[in-house]
Protein backbone atom coordinates (compact mmCIF):
# COMPACT_ATOMS: atom_id res chain seq x y z
CA UNK A 1 0.00 0.00 0.00
CA UNK A 2 1.64 3.33 -0.47
CA UNK A 3 1.86 6.27 1.57
CA UNK A 4 -1.23 7.90 0.27
CA UNK A 5 -3.31 5.24 0.26
CA UNK A 6 -2.16 4.28 3.79
CA UNK A 7 -3.84 8.06 4.56
CA UNK A 8 -6.68 7.51 2.48
CA UNK A 9 -7.29 4.17 4.50
CA UNK A 10 -6.92 5.79 8.04
CA UNK A 11 -9.05 9.09 6.73
CA UNK A 12 -11.76 6.77 5.91
CA UNK A 13 -11.32 4.57 9.41
CA UNK A 14 -11.33 7.86 10.90
CA UNK A 15 -14.80 8.92 9.17
CA UNK A 16 -16.14 5.56 9.90
CA UNK A 17 -15.73 5.70 13.69
CA UNK A 18 -17.48 9.40 13.72
CA UNK A 19 -20.16 7.53 11.60
CA UNK A 20 -20.87 5.13 14.29
CA UNK A 21 -20.58 7.47 17.30
CA UNK A 22 -23.01 10.00 15.95
CA UNK A 23 -25.67 6.62 14.71
CA UNK A 24 -25.30 6.23 18.64
CA UNK A 25 -25.68 9.54 20.19
CA UNK A 26 -28.86 9.37 17.59
CA UNK A 27 -29.89 6.89 18.90
CA UNK A 28 -30.13 8.16 22.33
CA UNK A 29 -32.89 10.21 24.25
CA UNK A 30 -33.84 12.35 27.75
CA UNK A 31 -36.97 12.43 29.33
CA UNK A 32 -36.90 16.44 29.37
CA UNK A 33 -34.49 19.10 27.79
CA UNK A 34 -31.45 17.80 29.39
CA UNK A 35 -29.19 16.57 26.47
CA UNK A 36 -26.18 19.08 26.48
CA UNK A 37 -24.53 20.12 22.80
CA UNK A 38 -21.73 22.13 22.54
CA UNK A 39 -19.53 23.09 19.28
CA UNK A 40 -16.36 24.26 19.53
CA UNK A 41 -14.37 26.25 16.48
CA UNK A 42 -10.48 25.48 17.06
CA UNK A 43 -9.72 29.40 17.55
CA UNK A 44 -12.37 29.46 20.87
CA UNK A 45 -10.33 29.42 23.86
CA UNK A 46 -11.11 26.11 25.90
CA UNK A 47 -11.39 29.02 28.79
CA UNK A 48 -13.75 30.74 26.96
CA UNK A 49 -15.90 27.54 26.74
CA UNK A 50 -15.45 26.69 30.86
CA UNK A 51 -16.79 30.27 31.39
CA UNK A 52 -19.74 29.31 29.35
CA UNK A 53 -20.51 26.36 30.78
CA UNK A 54 -19.80 27.93 34.06
CA UNK A 55 -22.69 30.94 33.41
CA UNK A 56 -24.88 27.76 31.97
CA UNK A 57 -24.61 25.89 35.38
CA UNK A 58 -25.91 28.84 37.48
CA UNK A 59 -28.70 29.52 35.14
CA UNK A 60 -30.01 26.09 35.03
CA UNK A 61 -30.84 26.67 38.74
CA UNK A 62 -33.76 28.36 37.54
CA UNK A 63 -34.91 25.49 35.92
CA UNK A 64 -38.71 24.41 37.69
CA UNK A 65 -38.24 20.62 37.35
CA UNK A 66 -35.71 18.95 39.61
CA UNK A 67 -35.13 16.12 37.75
CA UNK A 68 -34.10 18.37 34.68
CA UNK A 69 -32.86 20.58 36.68
CA UNK A 70 -30.42 18.15 38.14
CA UNK A 71 -29.89 16.41 34.62
CA UNK A 72 -28.68 19.44 33.09
CA UNK A 73 -26.04 20.68 35.56
CA UNK A 74 -24.91 16.90 35.98
CA UNK A 75 -24.21 17.31 32.23
CA UNK A 76 -22.43 20.26 32.39
CA UNK A 77 -20.41 19.39 35.40
CA UNK A 78 -19.36 16.30 33.28
CA UNK A 79 -17.98 18.68 30.33
CA UNK A 80 -16.57 21.32 32.38
CA UNK A 81 -14.25 17.98 33.52
CA UNK A 82 -13.49 16.72 29.76
CA UNK A 83 -12.74 20.72 29.00
CA UNK A 84 -9.49 20.14 31.50
CA UNK A 85 -7.90 17.63 29.63
CA UNK A 86 -7.06 20.35 26.49
CA UNK A 87 -4.56 23.34 26.91
CA UNK A 88 -5.58 26.74 25.74
CA UNK A 89 -7.44 25.71 22.27
CA UNK A 90 -9.56 22.82 21.17
CA UNK A 91 -7.45 20.20 18.50
CA UNK A 92 -7.76 21.27 15.07
CA UNK A 93 -11.47 21.56 13.51
CA UNK A 94 -12.73 21.83 17.11
CA UNK A 95 -14.49 19.17 18.69
CA UNK A 96 -18.11 18.99 20.18
CA UNK A 97 -18.88 17.57 23.27
CA UNK A 98 -22.02 16.01 23.98
CA UNK A 99 -23.29 15.09 27.67
CA UNK A 100 -26.64 14.16 29.23
CA UNK A 101 -28.94 11.47 31.28
CA UNK A 102 -30.24 9.29 28.55
CA UNK A 103 -33.18 6.90 28.84
CA UNK A 104 -32.57 3.17 28.81
CA UNK A 105 -35.96 1.71 29.62
CA UNK A 106 -37.79 1.00 32.80
CA UNK A 107 -37.92 3.98 33.79
CA UNK A 108 -33.83 4.02 34.52
CA UNK A 109 -30.89 6.54 33.47
CA UNK A 110 -27.39 6.96 32.56
CA UNK A 111 -25.02 9.38 32.02
CA UNK A 112 -23.14 9.27 28.79
CA UNK A 113 -20.77 12.36 27.75
CA UNK A 114 -18.35 11.60 24.83
CA UNK A 115 -16.14 14.30 23.13
CA UNK A 116 -15.41 14.15 19.14
CA UNK A 117 -12.31 16.38 18.23
CA UNK A 118 -10.83 16.98 15.21
CA UNK A 119 -13.97 16.52 12.35
CA UNK A 120 -13.39 15.94 8.76
CA UNK A 121 -14.23 19.67 8.35
CA UNK A 122 -13.91 22.91 10.97
CA UNK A 123 -16.56 24.08 13.09
CA UNK A 124 -17.66 27.24 12.12
CA UNK A 125 -19.10 28.76 14.93
CA UNK A 126 -19.73 28.34 18.89
CA UNK A 127 -22.93 26.60 19.56
CA UNK A 128 -24.82 25.82 22.99
CA UNK A 129 -27.73 23.07 22.76
CA UNK A 130 -29.89 21.99 25.31
CA UNK A 131 -32.53 19.67 23.90
CA UNK A 132 -34.22 16.24 24.42
CA UNK A 133 -32.24 14.69 21.89
CA UNK A 134 -28.09 15.39 20.88
CA UNK A 135 -27.53 18.10 18.37
CA UNK A 136 -25.71 15.75 15.49
CA UNK A 137 -27.26 17.54 12.35
CA UNK A 138 -24.03 20.09 12.01
CA UNK A 139 -21.62 16.91 11.87
CA UNK A 140 -23.77 14.65 9.39
CA UNK A 141 -23.46 17.43 6.93
CA UNK A 142 -19.69 17.03 7.36
CA UNK A 143 -20.25 13.25 5.73
CA UNK A 144 -23.11 14.16 3.36
CA UNK A 145 -21.24 15.15 0.79
CA UNK A 146 -17.71 14.32 -0.04
CA UNK A 147 -15.25 15.41 -2.02
CA UNK A 148 -13.27 19.33 -3.13
CA UNK A 149 -14.36 20.85 -6.28
CA UNK A 150 -13.18 23.83 -8.04
CA UNK A 151 -15.62 26.43 -9.38
CA UNK A 152 -15.62 29.41 -11.33
CA UNK A 153 -18.01 31.65 -13.02
CA UNK A 154 -17.46 34.49 -15.27
CA UNK A 155 -18.82 36.73 -18.04
CA UNK A 156 -16.98 39.49 -19.84
CA UNK A 157 -17.81 41.55 -16.80
CA UNK A 158 -16.33 39.76 -13.65
CA UNK A 159 -15.46 36.59 -12.95
CA UNK A 160 -15.12 34.67 -9.38
CA UNK A 161 -13.09 31.52 -8.52
CA UNK A 162 -13.75 29.37 -5.83
CA UNK A 163 -14.66 25.85 -3.71
CA UNK A 164 -17.07 23.38 -3.24
CA UNK A 165 -16.17 21.67 -0.03
CA UNK A 166 -18.50 18.59 1.12
CA UNK A 167 -21.89 21.23 1.08
CA UNK A 168 -19.75 24.00 1.87
CA UNK A 169 -19.18 26.72 -1.05
CA UNK A 170 -16.00 29.50 -0.40
CA UNK A 171 -15.46 32.33 -2.62
CA UNK A 172 -11.38 32.86 -3.19
CA UNK A 173 -10.82 35.07 -5.84
CA UNK A 174 -12.86 37.87 -7.81
CA UNK A 175 -11.50 39.56 -10.66
CA UNK A 176 -13.49 42.77 -13.13
CA UNK A 177 -12.35 43.24 -16.64
CA UNK A 178 -11.71 46.05 -18.32
CA UNK A 179 -12.88 44.33 -21.77
CA UNK A 180 -14.88 47.83 -23.18
CA UNK A 181 -18.93 47.40 -24.50
CA UNK A 182 -19.57 46.61 -27.88
CA UNK A 183 -20.18 50.22 -29.04
CA UNK A 184 -17.01 51.84 -29.73
CA UNK A 185 -15.81 55.34 -28.99
CA UNK A 186 -16.17 58.18 -31.75
CA UNK A 187 -12.55 58.15 -33.82
CA UNK A 188 -11.94 54.78 -34.28
CA UNK A 189 -12.20 52.32 -36.69
CA UNK A 190 -14.75 49.52 -36.41
CA UNK A 191 -11.63 46.93 -37.01
CA UNK A 192 -9.89 48.75 -34.61
CA UNK A 193 -12.30 48.75 -31.80
CA UNK A 194 -12.99 44.87 -32.36
CA UNK A 195 -8.98 43.92 -32.55
CA UNK A 196 -8.34 46.05 -28.93
CA UNK A 197 -11.58 44.64 -27.51
CA UNK A 198 -10.57 40.79 -28.45
CA UNK A 199 -7.60 41.69 -27.00
CA UNK A 200 -9.17 42.82 -23.87
CA UNK A 201 -11.21 39.82 -23.77
CA UNK A 202 -8.24 37.55 -24.29
CA UNK A 203 -6.09 39.64 -21.55
CA UNK A 204 -8.91 38.93 -19.22
CA UNK A 205 -9.68 34.88 -19.65
CA UNK A 206 -5.97 34.69 -18.64
CA UNK A 207 -6.50 36.82 -15.42
CA UNK A 208 -9.45 34.60 -14.57
CA UNK A 209 -7.07 31.37 -15.73
CA UNK A 210 -4.10 32.56 -14.06
CA UNK A 211 -6.61 33.30 -10.45
CA UNK A 212 -7.62 29.65 -10.96
CA UNK A 213 -4.18 27.57 -11.68
CA UNK A 214 -2.87 29.71 -8.41
CA UNK A 215 -5.78 28.23 -6.40
CA UNK A 216 -6.24 24.84 -8.11
CA UNK A 217 -3.00 24.01 -9.32
CA UNK A 218 -1.59 22.97 -6.26
CA UNK A 219 -4.42 20.54 -4.87
CA UNK A 220 -5.23 19.12 -8.07
CA UNK A 221 -4.41 15.65 -6.75
CA UNK A 222 -6.85 16.01 -4.26
CA UNK A 223 -9.65 17.69 -6.38
CA UNK A 224 -12.60 15.56 -8.03
CA UNK A 225 -13.25 17.92 -10.53
CA UNK A 226 -13.78 21.39 -11.40
CA UNK A 227 -17.19 23.10 -12.49
CA UNK A 228 -17.24 26.45 -14.95
CA UNK A 229 -20.13 28.41 -15.06
CA UNK A 230 -21.50 31.85 -16.96
CA UNK A 231 -23.73 32.81 -20.18
CA UNK A 232 -22.67 31.75 -23.83
CA UNK A 233 -20.39 32.04 -25.73
CA UNK A 234 -18.29 33.08 -22.54
CA UNK A 235 -17.46 29.62 -20.63
CA UNK A 236 -17.19 28.01 -24.11
CA UNK A 237 -14.98 30.69 -25.21
CA UNK A 238 -12.65 30.17 -21.55
CA UNK A 239 -13.08 26.57 -21.62
CA UNK A 240 -12.04 25.98 -25.80
CA UNK A 241 -9.13 28.86 -25.60
CA UNK A 242 -7.31 26.06 -23.20
CA UNK A 243 -6.46 28.96 -20.99
CA UNK A 244 -6.70 26.68 -17.70
CA UNK A 245 -3.63 24.33 -16.78
CA UNK A 246 -3.80 21.16 -18.71
CA UNK A 247 -4.39 19.37 -15.87
CA UNK A 248 -7.08 21.33 -14.51
CA UNK A 249 -8.74 21.23 -18.35
CA UNK A 250 -8.70 17.47 -17.46
CA UNK A 251 -10.67 17.93 -14.43
CA UNK A 252 -13.67 19.95 -15.73
CA UNK A 253 -16.58 18.20 -15.18
CA UNK A 254 -18.80 20.37 -17.19
CA UNK A 255 -20.05 23.44 -18.41
CA UNK A 256 -23.57 25.44 -17.22
CA UNK A 257 -25.37 28.07 -17.75
CA UNK A 258 -25.09 30.51 -15.08
CA UNK A 259 -27.11 33.98 -14.81
CA UNK A 260 -25.12 35.58 -12.04
CA UNK A 261 -21.48 35.67 -12.19
CA UNK A 262 -20.43 37.12 -8.71
CA UNK A 263 -20.07 35.24 -5.37
CA UNK A 264 -23.80 34.23 -5.85
CA UNK A 265 -22.87 32.51 -9.00
CA UNK A 266 -20.33 30.36 -7.32
CA UNK A 267 -23.47 29.00 -5.66
CA UNK A 268 -26.03 28.99 -8.84
CA UNK A 269 -23.30 26.63 -10.60
CA UNK A 270 -23.06 23.74 -7.77
CA UNK A 271 -27.02 24.09 -7.98
CA UNK A 272 -26.58 23.95 -11.76
CA UNK A 273 -23.96 21.36 -11.72
CA UNK A 274 -25.72 18.86 -9.29
CA UNK A 275 -25.96 15.58 -11.47
CA UNK A 276 -22.30 16.42 -12.59
CA UNK A 277 -20.84 16.72 -9.12
CA UNK A 278 -23.48 13.17 -7.76
CA UNK A 279 -22.23 11.65 -10.51
CA UNK A 280 -18.43 12.24 -9.87
CA UNK A 281 -18.27 11.97 -6.39
CA UNK A 282 -20.08 8.10 -6.87
CA UNK A 283 -17.11 7.51 -9.79
CA UNK A 284 -14.89 5.95 -7.42
CA UNK A 285 -17.46 3.06 -5.76
CA UNK A 286 -18.79 2.56 -9.24
CA UNK A 287 -15.58 1.68 -11.08
CA UNK A 288 -15.06 -0.47 -7.99
CA UNK A 289 -17.68 -1.98 -8.41
CA UNK A 290 -17.76 -3.20 -12.17
CA UNK A 291 -14.13 -4.28 -11.39
CA UNK A 292 -15.78 -6.61 -8.67
CA UNK A 293 -19.03 -7.64 -10.76
CA UNK A 294 -16.66 -8.46 -13.94
CA UNK A 295 -14.69 -10.64 -12.11
CA UNK A 296 -17.27 -11.86 -10.32
CA UNK A 297 -18.87 -13.33 -14.30
CA UNK A 298 -15.73 -13.53 -16.04
CA UNK A 299 -12.61 -14.15 -13.77
CA UNK A 300 -11.71 -15.53 -10.05
CA UNK A 301 -9.87 -12.25 -8.25
CA UNK A 302 -13.57 -11.74 -6.30
CA UNK A 303 -14.49 -12.23 -2.85
CA UNK A 304 -17.77 -11.94 -1.61
CA UNK A 305 -19.51 -12.74 2.21
CA UNK A 306 -18.27 -12.34 5.67
CA UNK A 307 -16.01 -15.47 5.88
CA UNK A 308 -14.54 -15.78 2.31
CA UNK A 309 -13.68 -12.44 1.99
CA UNK A 310 -11.99 -13.03 6.05
CA UNK A 311 -10.42 -15.95 4.98
CA UNK A 312 -9.23 -13.94 1.84
CA UNK A 313 -7.57 -11.52 4.02
CA UNK A 314 -6.03 -13.36 6.65
CA UNK A 315 -4.36 -15.09 3.26
CA UNK A 316 -2.91 -11.36 2.13
CA UNK A 317 -4.60 -12.14 -1.07
CA UNK A 318 -6.55 -8.75 -0.93
CA UNK A 319 -6.28 -6.14 -2.98
CA UNK A 320 -8.74 -3.98 -2.01
CA UNK A 321 -11.72 -5.10 0.50
CA UNK A 322 -14.71 -2.94 -0.09
CA UNK A 323 -17.25 -2.49 2.66
CA UNK A 324 -20.72 -1.02 2.16
CA UNK A 325 -21.47 2.37 4.02
CA UNK A 326 -24.79 1.41 5.38
CA UNK A 327 -23.32 -2.30 6.98
CA UNK A 328 -24.38 -2.44 10.92
CA UNK A 329 -23.38 -5.74 12.04
CA UNK A 330 -21.42 -7.30 14.38
CA UNK A 331 -18.88 -10.58 14.39
CA UNK A 332 -19.37 -12.96 17.57
CA UNK A 333 -16.31 -15.11 17.70
CA UNK A 334 -17.06 -18.52 19.36
CA UNK A 335 -14.14 -21.06 20.76
CA UNK A 336 -16.00 -24.35 21.81
CA UNK A 337 -14.26 -26.50 24.46
CA UNK A 338 -12.57 -28.60 21.76
CA UNK A 339 -10.76 -25.55 20.44
CA UNK A 340 -12.98 -24.94 17.67
CA UNK A 341 -13.31 -21.58 16.30
CA UNK A 342 -16.11 -20.44 14.18
CA UNK A 343 -17.79 -16.86 13.90
CA UNK A 344 -21.56 -15.85 13.45
CA UNK A 345 -22.67 -12.05 12.27
CA UNK A 346 -25.49 -10.39 14.15
CA UNK A 347 -27.42 -7.29 13.96
CA UNK A 348 -25.91 -4.35 16.24
CA UNK A 349 -28.89 -3.97 17.58
CA UNK A 350 -28.98 -6.89 19.09
CA UNK A 351 -28.48 -6.63 22.80
CA UNK A 352 -27.85 -10.62 23.98
CA UNK A 353 -25.38 -12.65 22.33
CA UNK A 354 -27.06 -15.80 21.18
CA UNK A 355 -25.71 -19.11 21.72
CA UNK A 356 -23.68 -20.84 19.43
CA UNK A 357 -23.78 -24.62 18.25
CA UNK A 358 -20.13 -25.58 16.42
CA UNK A 359 -20.40 -27.12 13.21
CA UNK A 360 -17.53 -29.16 13.56
CA UNK A 361 -18.04 -31.06 17.16
CA UNK A 362 -22.02 -30.15 17.95
CA UNK A 363 -20.73 -28.68 21.22
CA UNK A 364 -23.12 -25.08 22.50
CA UNK A 365 -21.40 -22.24 23.62
CA UNK A 366 -23.14 -19.77 24.93
CA UNK A 367 -20.88 -16.66 25.07
CA UNK A 368 -18.63 -15.20 22.76
CA UNK A 369 -16.41 -12.84 21.90
CA UNK A 370 -18.28 -9.56 19.98
CA UNK A 371 -16.68 -6.93 17.92
CA UNK A 372 -18.04 -4.42 15.23
CA UNK A 373 -17.75 -6.23 11.91
CA UNK A 374 -16.05 -3.89 10.15
CA UNK A 375 -13.52 -2.80 12.86
CA UNK A 376 -12.49 -6.92 12.98
CA UNK A 377 -12.13 -6.40 8.75
CA UNK A 378 -10.36 -3.48 8.82
CA UNK A 379 -7.92 -4.41 11.52
CA UNK A 380 -6.64 -7.40 9.49
CA UNK A 381 -6.68 -5.35 6.16
CA UNK A 382 -4.70 -2.78 7.77
CA UNK A 383 -2.22 -5.96 8.63
CA UNK A 384 -1.74 -7.41 5.34
CA UNK A 385 -1.48 -3.59 3.59
CA UNK A 386 -5.12 -4.44 2.51
CA UNK A 387 -6.54 -0.91 0.89
CA UNK A 388 -10.13 -0.48 1.87
CA UNK A 389 -12.99 1.09 -0.07
CA UNK A 390 -16.40 2.40 1.53
CA UNK A 391 -19.04 1.74 -0.91
CA UNK A 392 -22.17 3.74 -1.17
CA UNK A 393 -25.78 2.64 -1.50
CA UNK A 394 -26.74 5.40 -3.87
CA UNK A 395 -26.06 3.45 -7.16
CA UNK A 396 -27.61 0.08 -8.11
CA UNK A 397 -24.26 -1.72 -7.64
CA UNK A 398 -23.65 -0.28 -4.30
CA UNK A 399 -27.26 -1.66 -3.19
CA UNK A 400 -26.29 -4.69 -4.18
CA UNK A 401 -23.14 -4.96 -2.45
CA UNK A 402 -25.52 -4.59 0.61
CA UNK A 403 -28.73 -6.52 0.02
CA UNK A 404 -26.85 -9.78 -1.91
CA UNK A 405 -23.58 -9.74 -0.68
CA UNK A 406 -23.93 -8.63 2.77
CA UNK A 407 -22.26 -5.69 2.76
CA UNK A 408 -19.08 -7.21 2.17
CA UNK A 409 -16.54 -8.07 -0.59
CA UNK A 410 -13.06 -7.24 -1.95
CA UNK A 411 -10.47 -7.48 -5.48
CA UNK A 412 -8.18 -10.30 -5.21
CA UNK A 413 -4.59 -10.26 -5.58
CA UNK A 414 -4.37 -13.79 -6.76
CA UNK A 415 -6.76 -16.75 -6.74
CA UNK A 416 -7.15 -18.47 -3.73
CA UNK A 417 -9.77 -20.58 -4.46
CA UNK A 418 -11.87 -19.50 -1.49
Amino acid sequence: MSEQQGEEASEDRRKYEFRKVIEQLQDYSGSGTQLVTIYVPEDKQVSDVVAHVTQEHSEASNIKSKQTRTAVQDALTSIKDRLRYYDTFPPENGMVLFSGSIDVGGGQSDMVTEVLESPPEPIQSFRYHCDSAFLTEPLENMFADKGLYGLVVLDRREANVGWLKGKRVEPVKSASSLVPGKQRKGGQSAQRFARLRLEAIDNFYQEVAGMANDLFVDRRHELDGILVGGPSPTKDEFLDGDYLHHELQDKVLGKFDVSYTDESGLYDLVDAGSAALAEAALMEDKNAMESFFKELHNGDLATYGFEATRRNLVMGSVETLLLSEDLRQDVVTYECPNGHEERELIDRRTDEVPAHECEECGETVEEGEREDAIDHLMNIADQRGTETTFISTDFEKGEQLLNAFGGIGGLLRYSTGV
